[in-house]
């Protein structure tokens, strides 16, 4: 065979292997009409302004979402929103937080603040005992609630924070008892019926708080002295029902004693 047939056979085949191959990626490329479905099913529901800078991809069923969001909780709203549609697989959320970084320790002593006066008015702010961690940005929250409305108040009173760009909750609900129940009022009553004690009760955003699990009671917050702290103790421990008590009460230091 001349070498001029054999070149022009090896082009002739280079060439079919080129184009077989631009022709499987842009096959790969081209969306399937479920995923364009999935997309618009998608689009719509993020059809928000709170969502106007998200983008949606999607890819095989897997829709992944990009861009930024003024809060966390809009983070966490589109990946539900995109979840509950039909035919999606997985959702990948890299949706970013947008705005202006905050201080940590500025960022933990605005939520505390917050939340020591969430769901006043309830009855059951000194049933709560919240714990809050910050580190860029990011919030954990631990500690024990009343019960699930008070978890889930919190967690969105912080998912709604600016500044917040994730939360971790390590929060755990008291389990349903009617004897703990028992224990709680009736610990309430002696701790803050106790006539140096009853100061606690007047600002909502400084009370004694009483956690119980299984008769186990736990008091933490901040008092004004040991003395508070001790008086705090003796009325917890001679409630009938209660198998222990832990007192976490802190003191405050010398210049706010009094």
């Amino acid at each position: 065979m001349k070498t001029g047939t054999i070149r022009s056979i090896a082009a002739a085949l280079l060439m079919t292997v080129s184009f077989a191959t631009a022709s499987t990626k842009g096959f790969a490329q081209a969306a399937s009409p479920q995923d364009t479905e999935i997309q618009a099913e998608v689009s719509k529901a993020l059809d928000n302004k709170r969502f106007k800078d998200v983008n949606i991809s999607v890819q095989n069923g897997v829709v992944t979402l990009r861009g930024t969001v003024d809060l966390y909780s809009a983070k966490e709203d589109a990946y539900r929103k995109a979840t509950h549609r039909k035919n999606v697989k997985v959702v990948q959320n890299m949706i970013e937080v947008a705005g202006p970084p905050i201080e940590d320790v500025t960022l933990r002593n605005k939520l505390a603040e917050k939340l020591t006066y969430d769901r006043v008015g309830y009855g059951t702010t000194a049933f709560n005992a919240f714990t809050i961690g910050v580190q860029d940005g990011v919030v954990t929250l631990g500690g024990v609630a009343y019960g699930p409305t008070d978890k889930d108040s919190a967690i969105s009173l912080v998912s709604n924070y600016p500044g917040v760009k994730d939360v971790v909750d390590n929060i755990e609900v008291a389990p349903v008892s009617p004897m703990d129940d028992r224990i709680r009022l009736a610990t309430a009553r002696a701790v803050y019926g106790a006539a140096q004690l009853n100061k606690y009760a007047i600002d909502p955003a400084k009370p004694i708080r009483i956690t119980v699990i299984n008769g186990n009671v736990t008091l933490s917050g901040m008092v004004d002295s040991q003395a508070d702290k001790d008086v705090a103790n003796i009325r917890a421990n001679g409630v009938p029902g209660v198998f222990k008590v832990v007192n976490n009460l802190q003191v405050a230091g010398p210049a706010q004693e009094k």
